[in-house]
């Protein structure tokens, strides 16, 4: 299936009032364009509204307000099984299916799609190859492989029926930061292979520089930065410098001195003098 564009117009998503009177405000007036074949990072402090944006997409959360396209067809208009076989979905802990193995987990989608076992055993074991793991794995149950080998399997999963757009929300965060690391590694290089339109959840800066092109931040469900990801660090845009600022404390803050720890004043000298050096 050819990438697609998604577009988020004027998205509104008010939690517990489809009329938008009262309740809970998760998401206002948000008006964005993915253009395909782009990586996009949603970032954002917990409870930003990324989440809720990213699932709009293949219809977990349905706006109150607004329309969400992917390509030229509306969601809303949309049948939502179709939908949601023409885009991949990568979540933290990747949801397999802990009773089957991996390579029916990989070739999931190609089943529901009435494909014959062996077009969807093929399919696994070429999938399981691009995301770095062996076919030998293809055998296997979710629980007996790592963190990182079952989060390599979602991907594959979430690219084995070929769709138009990926979703990843917090991929990696679950996962230790050396792990995290070669996961980053493996998904940029395969991103810039498959070409796909991707959009990231993520709180992690970093994370969110490596893989994207560009980068949205949300706060209290709305766009406040909306930037290429080569010019977030230098950025005059308030809500991005604040963002930038509070990723990386450690690096402009000065180290806790030991007489801070333990809250007696640091001497020097003669400690019986008096004087503080």
């Amino acid at each position: 299936m050819a990438t697609q564009s998604v577009e988020f117009a004027h998205v509104s998503f008010v939690l517990g009032d489809r009329k938008g009177a009262g309740g809970r405000r998760l998401l206002s007036d948000v008006s964005l364009k993915v253009e395909a074949g782009t990586t996009t990072a949603l970032l954002g402090r917990s409870g930003s509204g990324k989440t809720t944006l990213l699932r709009t997409v293949n219809a977990l959360v349905r706006p109150t307000g607004g329309r969400v396209l992917v390509g030229e067809q509306d969601v809303a208009a949309a049948d939502v099984i179709a939908l949601r076989r023409g885009i991949g979905y990568v979540i933290q802990e990747t949801g397999l299916f802990p009773h089957m193995s991996v390579e029916r987990n990989v070739g999931m989608a190609l089943e529901l799609a009435g494909k014959p076992a062996a077009e969807r055993s093929a399919r696994a074991v070429e999938m399981l190859r691009l995301v770095g793991l062996q076919e030998e794995l293809a055998g296997r149950y979710p629980w007996q492989l790592s963190g990182g080998q079952r989060q390599r399997v979602g991907l594959a999963r979430a690219l084995a029926a070929e769709p138009a757009v990926l979703l990843m929300d917090e991929p990696f965060g679950a996962l230790d930061p050396l792990t995290r690391a070669e996961m980053q590694t493996m998904l940029r290089e395969l991103l810039r292979r498959v070409g796909k339109t991707t959009l990231i959840v993520t709180h992690d800066l970093e994370e969110a520089l490596y893989l994207a092109d560009r980068i949205v931040l949300l706060e209290g469900g709305e766009v406040v930065a909306d930037l290429a990801a080569g010019e977030v660090r230098s950025s005059e845009n308030e809500a991005m410098r604040r963002y930038v600022a509070a990723t990386h404390r450690g690096s402009v803050e000065a180290p806790i001195s030991k007489s801070e720890r333990s809250g007696a004043p640091e001497t020097g000298g003669d400690a019986g003098s008096g004087v503080l050096a």
